[in-house]
């Protein structure tokens, strides 16, 4: 891991360099720094960031080498890396003193290559690595110790799979895919029929999963075929792990699946829509473009363009946390509502009136 100068480093992420408190900005940009850190444990050899505004107090005490943040924050001890988008500088300044492991081109021995399959050049493919009939393999990929590309399978350019990834037979994957360990691109969907003793029937999965460009399939996370047509993902979708995309369905560009998303078939999800964790959607519906559904909302119908929704049934986030604050007063609103039936009871009493309408109303 090398160390950086902090004038070299503001160049590379784009930053503007603001000199330490007493300092001139020449002696801070000629400082080294050798890592990164979080805030409350970045120390005079760290970089670290703040975007979140209740870490702001921290950075003022901080004895970090420099702090990234945006360009309207307030001078502090330390020096400053001023950008309008802290987290993306801090992401790239991770990657300056973490960069990824190289990969050689070759082919190890163990690995098993159709005679039919074409390779790209400057290949890296790695020990049981398993390349099946007419399989396509784009330039500079690289895959891990037991990936395995079924027969017909297609990978763009960069292609990257870590061990134990999948691309089943004929699925199609673009430009800078990256699969993380697991992931199973193009699995049979759940599809069965029952026949007239009630046993299920497998339907055949016919149709491919289809990638588009710079797609991150993480961990253990599965895109189903389609039983006809296509599964398709957009271009710049990111998929966390354990995730499920069911048979048929499509999501669009620039797309967040969190973690545990489960997507029953033939949902479509549009262009920069946020499913966050555990959010399940039911099938053959909508959600559009640049939706939210926040953490473990259940989808039973289509989301319209721009909203942002939560809880089962889903409904605006707004209305939501209302209802959440009402259900959580209802023990007391119970008890109100148990001492007013008395106070009525013993009023109708005095008055001669017959309190019988109001007898077995509560629950004890």
């Amino acid at each position: 891991m090398a160390d950086f100068k902090l004038g070299v480093l503001a160049e590379r992420i784009g930053a503007t360099l603001v000199a330490a408190k007493d300092e001139e900005l020449e002696q801070t940009a000629a400082r080294e720094v050798a890592g990164v850190a979080g805030i409350e444990a970045a120390g005079p050899s760290h970089v670290t960031f703040v975007a979140n505004p209740k870490y702001a107090s921290l950075a003022k005490s901080s004895t970090a080498g420099a702090v990234i943040v945006e360009p309207g924050f307030p001078s502090i001890q330390a020096a400053t890396l001023r950008t309008t988008n802290p987290y993306l500088a801090w992401s790239k300044v991770i990657e300056a003193f973490h960069p990824s492991p190289r990969h050689l081109p070759g082919v190890h021995p163990t690995a098993s290559i159709a005679s039919s399959a074409r390779i790209g050049s400057n290949a890296h493919i790695g020990p049981y690595v398993v390349i099946g009939e007419e399989c396509v393999v784009g330039s500079d990929v690289v895959l891990l110790p037991h990936v395995v590309l079924y027969d017909g399978a297609t990978v763009g350019d960069r292609f990257f799979a870590h061990a134990h990834a999948v691309v089943r037979e004929g699925c199609r994957l673009g430009d800078d895919v990256v699969l993380q360990n697991g992931a199973i691109i193009g699995a049979d969907g759940f599809g069965f029929a029952r026949d007239m003793e009630g046993h299920w029937i497998k339907i055949i999965q016919s149709g491919p999963a289809v990638l588009g460009n710079a797609v991150e399939i993480q961990a253990n996370a599965c895109i189903d075929r389609a039983s006809i047509g296509e599964t398709r993902i957009g271009d710049g979708t990111k998929v966390d792990n354990l995730v499920q995309v069911g048979h048929g369905s499509t999501v669009g560009q620039d797309t967040l699946l969190c973690s545990q998303v489960g997507l029953a078939g033939s949902t479509t999800v549009g262009n920069r829509v946020i499913l966050a964790g555990q959010v399940g959607a039911a099938g053959h519906l909508t959600v559009g473009d640049g939706a939210i559904a926040t953490a473990q909302t259940g989808i039973p119908s289509d989301v319209a363009p721009g909203a942002i929704v939560s809880g089962y049934p889903a409904m605006e986030n707004r209305a939501w946390l209302r209802t959440v604050a009402a259900i959580n007063r209802l023990p007391e609103l119970m008890m109100r509502f148990k001492m007013f039936e008395k106070q009525l009871s013993i009023l109708s009493k005095q008055n001669g009136v017959s309190d019988t309408s109001y007898e077995g109303t509560s629950n004890d």
